[in-house]
């Protein structure tokens, strides 16, 4: 058995406020934690993937191609491959945590 805690998993990236740890990465998916600090964006992009974010904590802004909306803790949002999107902490004092999942991994 592998138990992985959220914030004890391989740091891959820490950019504009946005820390992503890895916590799965498999063939089958890839899992990632993010932790956005007050006001940080994960930038516009793509992936060759679907993927879907889990809202763990906090309140996010999720672009998916033209639509932005809010999503709250304990909402799943989709995105299928090729569809940009982008997510963001638009708070000035609360943490955003979201569990990123992509089926399979890029």
């Amino acid at each position: 058995m592998k138990i992985t805690k959220a914030y004890d998993g391989e740091v891959v990236v820490t950019k504009n406020g946005v820390k992503a740890q890895r916590l799965y990465n498999e063939t089958e998916a890839q899992v990632i934690h993010l932790t956005f600090q007050p006001g940080a964006r994960l930038d516009t992009h793509t992936t060759a993937v679907n993927v879907f974010f889990y809202i763990l904590e906090g309140e996010a802004w999720v672009e998916i191609g033209e639509e932005r909306e809010p999503a709250v803790k304990d909402c799943i949002i989709e995105s299928a491959k090729g569809i940009p999107h982008a997510l963001e902490n638009q708070s000035d004092a609360d943490i955003l945590r979201v569990m990123v999942v992509k089926v399979p991994r890029p």
